[in-house]
């Protein structure tokens, strides 16, 4: 896509919802309403997988399943599967994110709603729930056997399982196919309502000319349905262990790297069946998303590979992927490929020409720009028409936050001389989204905390904490009209909105 657009990053999670986390419920519909009103055409989401481990978007129990707390039980109630009264019981909205609150308050009445739907669905319902289910057998009826598996063994991972159910033997699955079907049922029914809200939340945005930007994680967890499903396709020794996992080397902000624990692909066996589990993936990505953007997309071209019994990532190397060929056979497959690449962190020329060789727009964060020569690359004077600016993403500390604490004088005293003075702290976030709205950059991506101008408070994600992270949510009532009418002024001035101009066309008149 050429033209020039913009939108905001708000996760579905961030809603005021009733319930304990946002949800695809009436306040999405609202969020919808307001984008529309702000003349943006972008809804920025984080991956909609289940979560595991801190409750991180990026930690999920599958690749391809939604996550049951996103699923409205309004919506639901509303359809006919649960009667209304179950709603007063559950955690009122506002304030943060409450996901094990919502995990006991919403899971048995999403299990009691699927058990309605099977009982009392007429034809044209079980219908399309046989369409949904044949539509994703690749990978649904086996993550529905994972997930009533994870329930029974007390929510343990799944290498920590008997061996006849860790280690899928084949007479132990059949006997589990056979025997637990309706559990089964319920599973994959609480998928079809996820997809079903979803795929109507999405045509409501598309109504209203919002596309949805997605997310896709380049590694999975070790804890989840793709590797119990697929455990030829990631570096595992004999006994279903990590030999090798992901990470990032040590730089400037850790002397030890990251070493983030993903079992890493074997890619040569994954080449030589055509990549066939990519094209799976990136063929969900497509059913939920619009555009997607391909998280530490630096990975496929070279990985970290750290061995999995280091206890950092001070002992890794860098090992070639084969992102060419990935790309190129997800282009045979699929055409145009609408893919962002998120290029921060230590890239190389290689990792450039990756990019560029598909037409893949990269990202700049303004907050990265201000502090040394090296870093202008961040700034829009450096920018070219085929990439994403950002004030900042769900890693970083919000403008105002990041201003008050963060921002050292050197980079206070660059941005004043680049934007101007900044008088009082308030003036930084519409100073920097002034900035992106007026770059060249084709697209232009808001976190929903700088246009509430909210400080560190509201943080979504801070990398190097284990707790306390993915819990901010507006407070009802924070979407005052007046948000959004500043916000379409700035976007109508900046060619962001859609505007199509009509040039003056000389008609010629032949008079009799």
């Amino acid at each position: 896509m050429t033209e020039r657009t913009s939108g905001i990053l708000l996760h579905i999670t961030s809603l005021p919802s009733i319930g304990g986390v946002g949800d695809i419920g009436p306040e999405a519909y609202a969020f919808a309403n307001f984008l529309a009103a702000a003349k943006q055409r972008l809804w920025q989401v984080l991956p909609l997988s289940p979560t595991g481990f801190g409750s991180s978007p990026y930690s999920a129990l599958s690749a391809f399943a939604g996550n049951p707390l996103l699923i409205s039980l309004e919506k639901l109630v509303e359809d006919g599967w649960l009667g209304y009264e179950c709603l007063a019981s559950l955690p009122a909205a506002g304030g943060p994110a409450d996901f094990e609150a919502a995990w006991h308050a919403k899971m048995p009445l999403l299990v009691e709603a699927a058990k309605n739907f099977l009982d009392r669905a007429n034809d044209e319902q079980r219908t399309r729930l046989h369409h949904f289910c044949n539509d994703n057998i690749t990978w649904l009826p086996d993550y529905a056997a994972f997930s009533v598996l994870r329930r029974q063994y007390g929510y343990k991972s799944w290498h920590e399982w008997p061996r006849e159910h860790a280690f899928r033997n084949e007479q132990a699955m059949a006997e589990l196919f056979r025997e637990r079907g309706h559990e089964l049922a319920i599973e994959q029914t609480i998928q079809f309502f996820f997809q079903t809200q979803w795929s109507t939340l999405r045509a409501y945005c598309g109504d209203r000319g919002i596309r949805i930007l997605g997310d896709v994680a380049i590694f999975v967890s070790y804890d989840s349905a793709d590797v119990w499903m697929n455990p030829e396709l990631f570096e595992l020794d004999e006994n279903r262990r990590p030999i090798r996992v992901a990470g990032v080397p040590p730089d400037y902000f850790s002397a030890d790297g990251q070493r983030w624990g993903n079992p890493l692909y074997r890619w040569k066996l994954l080449q030589e069946r055509g990549f066939d589990w990519w094209l799976e993936r990136v063929r969900r990505s497509f059913a939920l998303y619009d555009l997607v953007r391909l998280d530490h997309f630096r990975g496929f071209e070279a990985y970290w590979a750290i061995p999995a019994e280091e206890e950092t990532a001070i002992k890794g190397n860098w090992v070639k992927a084969p992102g060419h060929a990935l790309f190129s056979r997800l282009r045979e497959v699929f055409g145009d490929l609408p893919f962002i690449a998120e290029d921060l962190g230590l890239i190389t020329p290689q990792v450039d020409e990756l990019r560029e060789h598909f037409g893949f727009p990269g990202m700049r964060i303004l907050q990265f720009g201000f502090s040394t020569r090296g870093a202008h690359m961040y700034l829009p004077h450096r920018f070219v028409p085929n990439t994403v600016v950002y004030t900042g993403t769900h890693d970083n500390d919000t403008t105002l936050g990041w201003w008050r604490n963060g921002a050292s004088e050197i980079e206070k005293a660059a941005v004043q001389t680049c934007l101007g003075l900044i008088r009082a702290d308030t003036e930084i976030v519409w100073a920097l989204m002034r900035e992106a709205a007026t770059s060249v950059a084709n697209y232009c991506i808001f976190p929903m905390q700088d246009l509430l101008h909210l400080g560190s408070e509201a943080r979504m994600n801070t990398p190097s904490a284990a707790i306390g992270n993915w819990t901010w949510r507006y407070w009802p009532g924070a979407l005052h009209p007046d948000f959004a009418t500043q916000l379409a002024a700035l976007t109508e001035v900046t060619d962001r909105d859609g505007y199509v101009e009509v040039k003056n066309v000389a008609v010629e008149i032949n008079n009799p």
